[in-house]
């Protein structure tokens, strides 16, 4: 029976791959990858031998179509990215979506997603959190950072390095400069660092230190009182 395969890889440290995750990509016809060079260099790792695909932002419109074919067809898909769980910030929902339309079984493995960890280091709450992802660069980020500086949960924000110092100093001026925030950089990886303060003092720290490498932001929610 075919079926599609979600299968999260490492954000960083290799040993967080899962046995479940190896053995999935070495038994299903077809993997799916953001970045056949990036993957090829976790499936050799791995000695998966499994055939590789290429299906990314770029294309995934155009390629859905076709993958679902395959499916149809009896194929076995594997869908990965280049770190952590597809469909968080990554391709993945467009073809899950077709997936169900066409009713062919969907199966997401648990496994490493860069949110999770960052969350729980921040010591902020995280019985109730909001995940932004990446704000948008230029239309749209004001109301949208004006509408998020009401929030009174936990919000959560992916960020490149070199757009940090902006976005802190977003933070400064529409959430005020006073509000808890948590930056983790390089999870699982030899260099991984959480910074934690006022959302001034963390910028003052980045603006002296600039950032390298992946990046998770967590926020304080508006104090409700």
């Amino acid at each position: 029976m075919s079926k599609l395969y979600i299968v999260p890889t490492p954000i960083g440290n290799l040993k967080d791959m899962t046995f479940r995750a190896v053995e999935v990509l070495k038994e299903v016809d077809l993997i799916l990858a953001e970045d056949t060079r990036t993957s090829g260099k976790l499936l050799k790792h791995f000695e998966i031998t499994t055939h590789m695909q290429s299906h990314h932002m770029h294309n995934e419109h155009k390629t859905v179509a076709n993958v679902i074919q395959k499916l149809k067809s009896g194929t076995t898909v594997a869908l990965i990215s280049d770190a952590g769980t597809p469909a968080i910030s990554d391709p993945g929902f467009l073809l899950t979506r077709a997936c169900i339309e066409h009713h062919i079984e969907v199966d997401c493995l648990p496994g490493a997603t860069a949110f999770v960890p960052a969350l729980v280091n921040s010591g902020l709450p995280n019985n109730k959190f909001v995940f932004e992802g990446f704000l948008p660069v230029k239309k749209g980020r004001q109301t949208r950072l004006l509408l998020l500086a009401e929030e009174t949960r936990t919000i959560i924000f992916y960020e490149s390095p070199h757009k940090l110092v902006k976005t802190l100093g977003h933070f400064c001026e529409y959430f005020g400069e006073e509000r808890t925030v948590s930056v983790s950089r390089e999870l699982t990886k030899l260099y991984e660092e959480t910074m934690r303060g006022t959302a001034k003092e963390v910028l003052e720290y980045y603006i002296n230190k600039p950032p390298k490498g992946e990046i998770v932001i967590v926020v304080e929610g508006k104090n409700k009182i």
